[in-house]
């Protein structure tokens, strides 16, 4: 373990268990996490995938996504809305240590404690980041962007807000515009939807509508051809961090949730069952090894990715089917999980006083992260296969 990482973690220790003291409030109340969020931010949480040179710790995307897991152990929705400032930080820092200087603002920004979200997610668009519905046109000095983004999770809290839009000035050339806006921009509005959702309450991911909002070329990131086409290191970036951050997100959860239910059956008595507790029984045995089986597969996984990835390894496109199925394994191995958990314990896992109920609210959501389960096995069978990924009709 490097230094800076073990100092992160000593600082982290006792915010952890504080932020897991307080998820079931947030969860309750519908509130956003802001004491979790003061209380990480103070702690340096914010600064791990920032360069030493920017005031950070320098660490790579391995290294986070075992922070991400820890801390999603105790607080998962707390977890979740932050993996979108680190996967900020962190994929600018990985394309600034490969020679492109380009963001070196967006670590001097998050160096000196300013928060990135992402405003990626559309209605009407399965294919986020690489298409859009938002409409990005060319002014003097920069661009305007018209439309609505949703999921924007650390509304509350963020400086700038990492989105895209697509330029269709020229209808055969369109063009995804990657941009950041800051807070202080004219024309936006925030849409308060994020009310009594099914799950992750506490990231307060609501909508931001843009009303040709105004970003100066300064704050323009990239101009790419649209599709798959418009991979590039940032975008593919984008894919990396993110992704398996969120696979982290749901596998901490995962293994919360499997520690509670062992826990569980040892004290769980039947009438019927002549035996000191329900760990005896052949049925609750069963489901316990299949969580365990899922669970045995989806660390090593994840954490290869996140581990080649920091190193370098050089998979060329093949990087885009590594980065999905890694995260669709993890969520969807996640869910069967927890899922499984209620099974086994029984009735008073729907109570929220158990705290089983709340968190397979949670993890019914890491199956609609990008990429969904749908686009994800259109990539890899595609990948595979040698169809074209942009091709039409689908």
């Amino acid at each position: 373990m490097s230094k800076q990482k073990e100092k992160l973690l000593n600082n982290l220790e006792k915010v952890f268990h504080n932020c897991q003291d307080r998820a079931a409030t947030y969860d309750q109340e519908n509130r956003f996490f802001q004491e979790d969020f003061d209380e990480l931010k103070e702690a340096g949480y914010l600064l791990m995938s920032v360069p030493e040179e920017f005031g950070g710790y320098g660490l790579n995307l391995a290294e986070c996504a075992e922070i991400t897991r820890k801390l999603a152990y105790h607080a998962a929705p707390t977890a979740l809305a932050l993996n979108m400032h680190v996967y900020w930080a962190g994929l600018v820092s990985d394309l600034w240590r490969q020679g492109d200087k380009s963001l070196e603002w967006l670590l001097k920004e998050a160096g000196n404690g300013k928060v990135f979200a992402a405003g990626h997610s559309e209605s009407g668009n399965d294919h986020p980041v690489l298409y859009s519905t938002t409409v990005a046109k060319k002014v003097d000095g920069g661009y305007t962007f018209t439309g609505r983004k949703m999921f924007g999770s650390l509304t509350p809290v963020w400086d700038f807000l990492g989105l895209h839009a697509q330029d269709n000035s020229d209808p055969n050339n369109p063009k995804v515009i990657h941009a950041f806006m800051p807070r202080d921009s004219k024309g936006f509005e925030i849409k308060k939807v994020w009310d009594n959702v099914l799950g992750m309450r506490a990231t307060r991911s609501d909508d931001t509508v843009l009303n040709e909002v105004f970003i100066p070329d300064q704050y323009i990131a990239r101009s790419l051809p649209t599709g798959f086409a418009g991979i590039d290191p940032f975008v593919l970036g984008i894919f990396a961090w993110a992704l398996i951050g969120f696979g982290n997100v749901y596998y901490g959860q995962a293994q919360r949730v499997f520690e509670m239910t062992v826990a569980k059956v040892q004290s769980k008595k039947s009438i019927a069952l002549d035996r000191p507790s329900m760990a005896y029984h052949s049925g609750i045995q069963h489901d316990i090894s299949e969580m365990v089986l899922e669970l045995e597969g989806i660390g090593p996984h994840l954490d290869t990715i996140a581990r080649e990835w920091s190193e370098g390894k050089d998979y060329g496109p093949a990087w885009g089917v590594k980065i999905v199925a890694a995260k669709c394994h993890a969520v969807e191995s996640a869910w069967r999980v927890v899922d499984k958990a209620l099974d086994v314990v029984g009735g008073y896992g729907i109570f929220p006083i158990s705290g089983f109920e709340r968190m397979l609210r949670d993890a019914r959501l890491g199956r609609l992260h990008p990429a969904n389960s749908y686009l994800t096995r259109e990539i890899l069978a595609k990948g595979m296969l040698g169809v074209d990924l942009d091709a039409q009709p689908r």
